[in-house]
C-alpha cells in the first residue's frame, strides 16, 4: 500500500514547499504561544524564523515570518521595560499590556494563517 498525501501532488515541488512552509509557520505560532508558559519555546521559534526565513521569500509565509519576528523582538523589548519598571509600580501595567498584545499578535497571525492570507500587508485599494 502506497501512503501519499492527497493534498500535495508528488510531482510538484512548489506545492510541496508551500505545504512544508505552511506547516512550519503553524509550528512556530504554537511555539510562540507556548512561550508564555515555557520561555524556551519562543527562543526556539525565533531561531527557526531566522534559519528558514529565506525559504519564505515570495510566499505568503514571508509576511507571517516577519510578523512573528517582530512580535518576538517587540514583546521581548516590552518585557524588559516592564521588568525594569516593576520597582516603580508601572511595570506591572506594562507587562499586562505586553501580554495582551502578544496574545493578540499570535491569535491574529494564526487566524490569517488559517485563512491562507498574508499578514501585515496593506490591502490593495
Amino acid at each position: 500500500m502506497n501512503d501519499t498525501s492527497p493534498l500535495v501532488p508528488m510531482g510538484d515541488p512548489g506545492a510541496q514547499k508551500l505545504a512544508s512552509l505552511k506547516q512550519l509557520t503553524l509550528i512556530i505560532y504554537v511555539l510562540y504561544a507556548l512561550g508564555a508558559f515555557i520561555g524556551l519555546t519562543a527562543l526556539v521559534a525565533i531561531i527557526i524564523n531566522y534559519v528558514k526565513r529565506d525559504d519564505t521569500v515570495g510566499t505568503i509565509y514571508e509576511s507571517h515570518f516577519t510578523w512573528q519576528i517582530r512580535t518576538f523582538w517587540f514583546g521581548l523589548l516590552w518585557a524588559i521595560v516592564g521588568g525594569i519598571t516593576v520597582i516603580i509600580g508601572v511595570g506591572f501595567l506594562v507587562l499586562l499590556a505586553n501580554s495582551v498584545w502578544l496574545i493578540y499578535r499570535i491569535v491574529k497571525g494564526f487566524l490569517y494563517w488559517n485563512d491562507g492570507k498574508a499578514i501585515g500587508v496593506p490591502a490593495a485599494a
